[in-house]
């Protein structure tokens, strides 16, 4: 990789052109450029690579898959919404070493410590204003490339800090002494703040200094002392220190900086739930059009919609299934300009990527709109490719009484789809026309606002027409039956445990407005329209291709247990003798108000929005609380003025939350502008669940859910009850 490789990149099945790759000496760079283009080159780093994947797993590469064998062939998936880089080596052994190579270097910066992340991110700075390639940068050079970096100061200040750098006295800095020079402009003066407060010396914490800290501010039980040993094995760079039993303001500083000084609680990192309830107990993470990569009615259809959305954690995925040409059935967003892929290579992404990140079982919520012909085609795929993957029949060959539990269905993909008849059926003797039946042929997902109905004249269900469909299609259905829903009454007296109701968000807040919420022995599927995103206490399919307010708040929810795409709800939404009612919560009968206090102190190294150079933000920090309606809420710091390097606020906000367990945090940094819009500059989502108290770091994201290292807030969290 470092003596460089000629590579095919391909773009199409007509677009093949040779670049010339190349890793650069920091590990980090690979550089490309065209034989032909002279001195133009691309450059990506290997943060932005979230994996490699080895053979014909792109729409891309499996086009040319007749030309060029699967051992050549690789692609490189970026972060975000960044299109992939597909490749084609000159012999296996080439692709291997580039595939291997890669994969290599992304786990050596996955297994970087904060301290090191931060180093990196400093020199790839330096690398990038170095415009003469010659490792160093006088004072002009490093002012400039500090206002790059968002920083803007006083320039005497900047100054004696240069000189105290520039150990060598070149009157020009090197790469380790730019690192020194930013870590002395990068003080952290607020933790320090706190760092002496709590030494007994000035120096260090002791033991008995952390513990106090931990206990006091961190809010930390159980074993306190063996607690204090673990952080500082952990964290502390100094073997002096740590014979002392003591930590010094590094130690300090890097274990406030990890995961376990984050706002995150690592406990919620794992699978913590109890996984052994039925189905509908469960929030489960659901995908809209899955197969649309963006416009819904003039975008490309595509099976990198089904590989991305499962690859973050999405356990139910959308199949809209129409005639195609040559007896294959097609995907795509009917009677639309979308573009169509087969429903053969949809069914081979979800069988190869249903559960690279989450064992749990994976939904195919199927749109069908095929004839019986190609529906036995359907059918016939589902079978062939996915294999002992896909369920055929009840888990225990009995009749069953309630819908299994996501242990009892990992490594399972369920069709959720129209059946003949019922599970019923096959046990009790009962049922249709052995080839072919008849079902209501419902649009599940269409806005049919029935209060524009006459009426008079039968329910809207029984004025739809009827649907042939295929026996063969219908025996894949076992657990999650569409059935239309025409109410909450209707549901209790003649739904069943296996049948799912699918509408629209509007629609479900209509039906949640008039009946409250009651626990249910069935699943519902909600869709969204437009950008909204529900009260979270009925999370809807959200078009994962789509970045915005909605994603992050899906993001957030199923952040928790182990990203696996199932959060248990809570007790009072799983209880059917009881009936909670989102608008009147202090009716519950285990009512506990909370008063959620953030003191926002402080932000570090805030990325640019804008690309001018001479643009600095001016970011304030927006804290909103999602969930029941009477615990909507925002509120704001102040902006400060030109700094996304260290602003600091200080600034305390205060919530009431009336159902806490429902209860998700989303804090917003944007670039305050007094004649338009603000700027977006990064988020993160928590469940109030999951967050911990006391003095945290909050790890930014961009837009598109990705972090931006080193980018993150520094506040102070308490959660009391309300009196």
């Amino acid at each position: 990789m470092l003596v460089g490789t000629v590579m095919r990149k391909i773009k199409s099945r007509t677009w093949k052109k040779q670049r010339y790759f190349k890793l650069q000496d920091d590990f980090m760079t690979i550089w490309y450029k065209s034989k032909k283009a002279g001195n133009a080159h691309s450059t990506f780093s290997v943060s932005d690579v979230e994996v490699v994947r080895e053979g014909h797993q792109s729409e891309v590469l499996l086009s040319i898959a007749d030309e060029f064998p699967a051992n050549r062939c690789f692609t490189v998936v970026f972060r975000g919404r960044r299109g992939n880089l597909d490749l084609v080596a000159e012999s296996a052994e080439e692709a291997e070493s580039w595939i291997k190579g890669i994969r290599k270097l992304i786990e050596n910066l996955e297994n970087m410590g904060e301290r090191e992340k931060l180093d990196q991110w400093i020199r790839d700075w330096f690398k990038k204003a170095d415009k003469n390639n010659d490792g160093r940068m006088n004072f002009k050079e490093v002012r400039d490339l500090l206002r790059m970096m968002n920083v803007d100061m006083n320039e005497h200040h900047a100054h004696r800090l240069f000189t105290m750098a520039d150990k060598s006295q070149t009157g020009a800095l090197e790469g380790d002494e730019f690192v020194l020079f930013y870590k002395m402009l990068t003080q952290r003066e607020d933790i320090l703040k706190i760092f002496q407060e709590y030494s007994s010396d000035g120096q260090k914490l002791s033991q008995s200094d952390l513990e106090d800290f931990l206990r006091v501010e961190q809010l930390e039980g159980g074993d306190i002392q063996h607690r204090v040993q673990e952080l500082i094995d952990r964290y502390e760079p100094s073997d002096t220190a740590k014979l002392l039993k003591a930590m010094t303001f590094d130690g300090f500083l890097m274990y406030l900086g990890s995961a376990e000084g984050s706002i995150f609680s690592p406990r919620c990192r794992d699978i913590f739930q109890d996984m052994s309830q039925p189905l509908c107990h469960y929030f489960i993470s659901s995908s809209h059009n899955t197969y649309l990569m963006e416009d819904q009615l003039r975008g490309q259809s595509s099976v990198e919609g089904y590989i991305r959305a499962l690859n973050r954690g999405c356990r139910c995925v959308e199949v809209d299934c129409w005639d195609g040409a040559n007896g294959e059935p097609i995907v795509y967003h009917g009677h639309t300009f979308t573009s169509k892929i087969l429903f053969k290579d949809v069914v081979n992404a979800v069988e190869k990527y249903a559960f690279k990140v989450s064992e749990y079982p994976v939904i195919l919520s199927m749109e069908n709109h095929c004839s019986i012909d190609q529906q036995r085609v359907m059918a016939q795929h589902l079978k062939h490719i996915l294999g002992d993957k896909l369920l055929k029949g009840m888990l225990d060959g009995r009749p069953p009484v309630r819908l299994p539990s996501p242990e009892e269905l990992k490594g399972k993909i369920l069709l959720k789809a129209k059946k003949i008849g019922g599970l019923e059926d096959s046990f009790n003797g009962t049922g249709e026309d052995p080839l072919t039946g008849e079902v209501s042929e419902e649009d599940e997902v269409a806005e049919i606002d029935e209060d524009n109905l006459s009426t008079i004249g039968p329910p809207p269900c029984e004025q739809r027409s009827k649907q042939h469909l295929s026996k063969e299609l219908s025996d894949c259905v076992v657990y999650c039956r569409s059935v239309a829903f025409r109410s909450f009454k209707h549901a209790r007296l003649h739904y069943r445990f296996y049948e799912v109701a699918s509408f629209t968000e509007s629609k479900a807040r209509k039906h949640l407005r008039e009946n409250g919420y009651r626990p249910c022995w069935t699943c519902w599927l909600v869709y969204e329209l437009g950008d909204l995103f529900s009260s979270v206490f009925l999370p809807v399919a959200l078009n994962f291709q789509t970045a915005g307010e909605g994603m992050d708040l899906n993001d957030g929810l199923f952040s928790q247990n182990g990203r696996c795409g199932y959060v248990l709800k809570p007790s009072f939404m799983r209880d059917s003798d009881r009936r909670f009612d989102p608008d009147l919560p202090q009716r519950r009968h285990d009512y506990q108000p909370v008063v959620l206090t953030i003191q926002v102190i402080s932000g570090q190294q805030l990325p640019k929005v804008n690309i001018k150079e001479d643009s600095i933000v001016d970011p304030l920090v927006r804290v909103e609380i999602h969930g029941v309606a009477m615990d909507q809420a925002k509120q704001e710091t102040r902006y400060i003025e030109n700094n996304g390097f260290n602003p600091l606020w200080n600034d305390t906000l205060r919530f009431t939350i009336h159902t806490p367990e429902l209860a998700l945090v989303r804090f917003v940094v944007e670039d305050y502008d007094k004649t338009s819009k603000n700027d977006f500059v990064g988020q993160f989502t928590v469940p109030l669940s999951c967050m911990q108290q006391g003095y945290r770091h909050i790890h930014l994201l961009s837009r598109d859910g990705t972090k931006i290292s080193p980018s993150s807030l520094f506040v102070h969290v308490r959660i009391t009850d309300l009196e």
